[in-house]
């Protein structure tokens, strides 16, 4: 009896002691570059993703995750956990600067590799880095910086450990989602061997499917015909597919059929040729031609994503070879909707050339783009619902029961780090260098990983070259560039087709309100840029 009530006694620490000392999860982040909410299969696409579908079916999806609708804020977003307009990323209203590259995070604005590595993690980038500053400053142990000069099929530009690369003459077999693969087993590997006792935190970065659409030729093959019947008839089938997987319960959005690109290049639409359309028009408009070019561009936009999945699929067997699948939280997500843009850079587009090769540059337009975002509306740089939703899946067999589960709450890039810090058990520092780091925005969805629950939060925020937006619970409140606020309740309506503006002006005070003092207040946490 004294054993039994001994063990009773020191249950709870023999239980802490146990906890204390199991392994840290290594942590994989895999980022996708202008993948539309519904292009993987296990969120209504009919693009064969198994190996992402597998993760899905293992672990969790979260239907309502945000981005930020554009590349380098969402990958500040990432990696810092703030706003990129807190911390120097993307500008603000009256602001000076913070657009793309041309401004520097303050000096507390770490990266997550800086909360990690005193913890004994070993930090890998592989892919596109479009962040501010060198990766192995951002506290990576090793990288490959692919800067895709306007081609898949070439290395011209990528840095290894920031060191630019000396590119072969010949570069036949290159391609940059295969590559970007190549290089993150190279790195797991080598940690087997020199580092095998240290979790690992690998962030991979893939370029596809941004444009230029380019993709091997056996991959177009599998979807050469099958965008043929356009794309009202797509986004009717992936609504359909969203619905029944419960992914979505919103109706389908309208076609705005009057909403091009982003971005005015009418030069570009000349040198591609009479096949292109720059506004998504009803499929029964379009002239023959027409309907094969646009349903080829969706073939390669396809076939990259297909891609993707397949290298996803290398380096997931590589983990599971090794023992390491089951205490690794992989998280899987896109840094924007699929993008409406049309234009040509870099060596140009030769349109005698076979599309999806080196030679073409291709981008998918307003039409297949609107069908990648089903059921939402608009696109990249649209602070709308399809500019901003990505699908989100969770993967981590030692740390999540639960298997194929969906989760509802509304959450944001911000999110990831501290819900990595709270996976592996440790606390975000306080201060840095001798400077105090402001309180971030984002929540640890951890909580939600045993059970569909809502993470308490205030608002989510958005505002990207004008765009701009804030949600609240249900409500959303949401602008274009210069137009006037539109007010939806989403939990009824996330396709944005009912504004409630004048119904409720009320609650559109209050957010606007709302939105203006988290804009004042992200201009207060700017600090003096590192030099």
């Amino acid at each position: 009896m004294i054993f039994r009530a001994a063990i009773v006694l020191l249950g709870p620490l023999l239980f802490a002691a146990a906890a204390w000392a199991a392994p840290r999860p290594n942590v994989l982040i895999f980022m996708a570059d202008d993948l539309g909410y519904s292009d993987l299969g296990c969120y209504g696409g009919e693009i064969a993703t198994p190996h992402l579908d597998r993760l899905a079916a293992g672990g969790l999806r979260f239907t309502q995750f945000y981005n930020t609708a554009r590349c380098w804020p969402s990958r500040a977003a990432l990696l810092t956990g703030y706003y990129a307009q807190a911390v120097n990323r993307d500008a603000l209203p009256g602001a000076n600067g913070g657009g793309g590259g041309k401004n520097r995070r303050p000096e507390w604005a770490r990266l997550l590799p800086d909360f990690l590595k005193p913890h004994g993690y070993r930090a890998y980038h592989s892919g596109k880095w479009h962040i501010d500053g060198k990766v192995l400053d951002g506290g990576f142990d090793r990288s490959l910086d692919m800067e895709n000069q306007g081609s898949f099929f070439s290395a011209k530009g990528n840095l290894i450990d920031d060191v630019p690369v000396r590119v072969p003459e010949d570069e036949t077999g290159y391609y940059a989602t295969t590559a970007t693969i190549d290089h993150a087993l190279e790195c797991l590997r080598d940690h087997e061997v020199n580092h095998a006792g240290k979790p690992f935190f690998h962030y991979i970065a893939f370029i596809a499917p941004h444009f230029p659409l380019q993709a091997l030729p056996e991959d177009i093959a599998r979807y050469r015909d099958r965008y043929l019947a356009g794309w009202d008839a797509l986004r009717a089938e992936r609504h359909a597919r969203q619905l029944a997987l419960g992914v979505v319960t919103t109706p389908l959005s309208a076609l705005e059929r009057n909403v091009g690109p982003p971005y005015a290049f009418p030069e570009a639409i000349a040198k591609l040729g009479s096949g292109e359309v720059d506004r998504p028009l009803p499929w029964a408009e379009l002239t023959e031609e027409q309907r094969r070019f646009q349903a080829t561009k969706m073939a390669i936009h396809a076939a990259m994503v297909d891609r993707m999945d397949r290298e996803i699929g290398r380096l997931l067997e590589h983990l599971r070879a090794t023992g390491r699948l089951d205490n690794t939280l992989i998280l899987f997500a896109s840094d924007n909707g699929a993008s409406a843009e049309i234009m040509v850079r870099h060596g140009g587009h030769d349109p005698r050339a076979e599309p999806g090769s080196a030679a073409t540059y291709l981008c998918l337009g307003p039409g297949f783009s609107s069908a990648a975002n089903t059921p939402f509306r608009r696109h990249k740089t649209w602070v709308h619902e399809g500019g901003i939703a990505t699908p989100l899946i969770v993967h981590w067999p030692a740390g999540i029961a639960a298997r194929g589960e969906l989760r509802h709450t509304p959450a944001h890039l911000i999110d990831i780090v501290p819900t990595v810090l709270e996976a592996a058990d440790l606390s975000k520092p306080v201060v840095w260098a001798g400077s105090p780091i402001p309180p971030a925005p984002g929540c640890s969805l951890v909580p939600a990983f045993a059970r569909d629950m809502p993470i308490r939060r205030e608002a989510l925020w958005w505002l990207h070259e004008g765009n701009r937006a804030i949600r609240s619970g249900d409500w959303k409140l949401v602008a274009t560039r210069g137009g006037p606020w539109e007010l939806y309740d989403l939990s009824k309506d996330r396709a944005e087709s009912v504004n409630l503006v004048d119904l409720h002006p009320e609650i559109a005070a209050d957010l606007e309100k709302e939105w203006n003092a988290r804009a004042a207040a992200m201009e207060a946490m700017r600090r003096p840029s590192v030099p």
